[in-house]
Formats: C-alpha cells, sequence, structure tokens
C-alpha cells in the first residue's frame, strides 16, 4: 500500500534529482569550454562564476595558474542583478587595465550566455576589455 509519506519522499527525491542532473549539466558544459579555452600571459582568461546570491569574475592566466585580477557581487550598492553584473564587468576591466590587459578569452564557466553573464560580458567590452 502506497502511503503519503512514501510518496512525498519520492516527489523530494525526483526535485533534488533534478537539482543534481542541472548541476551535473553545467559542469559538463564547463569542461567542454575549458578544453578549448585557455588564459595566456598575453590574453588571461576571464572566468565567470555565478550563485544564487552573487556573481564572481577572475582575470587567470593559466600558464602560471596564477589570478591576476578578482572581483565580486557581494559588496556592491546597485539595485538589481543586471546593474550589479554590469559594475562587475566595468571593474574587472579596470583592474585589467591596471595590469596592462586588454585582451581576455571569455570563459562563462558552463553558465548560458544570457541575462546577468552577458551582462557582465557587456560591462567588461564597455570598460575596455577585448573579446
Amino acid at each position: 500500500m502506497i502511503t503519503r509519506l512514501y510518496v512525498a519522499s519520492r516527489v523530494r527525491r525526483s526535485l533534488l534529482n533534478m537539482k543534481n542532473v542541472a548541476v551535473q549539466n553545467r559542469k559538463r558544459r564547463h569542461k567542454r569550454i575549458r578544453a578549448r579555452v585557455l588564459g595566456t600571459p598575453a590574453r588571461p582568461r576571464l572566468s565567470v562564476f555565478k550563485s544564487n546570491k552573487a556573481l564572481y569574475a577572475q582575470l587567470i592566466d593559466d600558464d602560471a595558474g596564477v589570478t591576476l585580477a578578482e572581483a565580486t557581487t557581494r559588496n556592491m550598492k546597485e539595485k538589481t542583478m543586471r546593474e550589479r553584473s554590469t559594475a562587475l564587468g566595468k571593474s574587472v576591466a579596470k583592474k585589467a587595465q591596471a595590469k596592462k590587459v586588454t585582451k581576455v578569452v571569455f570563459d562563462r564557466g558552463g553558465f548560458l550566455y544570457a541575462g546577468n553573464i552577458k551582462a557582465l560580458a557587456d560591462g567588461a567590452r564597455e570598460g575596455g576589455l577585448i573579446f
């Protein structure tokens, strides 16, 4: 006999499984991207990570294994996440230009190139980065 508790636990398990599948799919996409994208001293990789609360960006020289610059939206005062994403792109571009970097390779981290990821890329381009 199937009880309500059994059905509820099956539904909960399937929802957790769907989240896990989404994370696995993103990691698989990121792996494919990283196979093609490589940061060099002349053209570092602009790596992006998106959590539920914030967006993170780093400039990485993969040859030396060094992070050249980093920024996050955690302490920004802009109202919407889209505005913070654009400001993050400009902030990373400013830090990159301080290190005399103008060209980068964009690594979207397996996230779709839309919304906040696109806003970050547009902000970085506005800030003077070329990719």
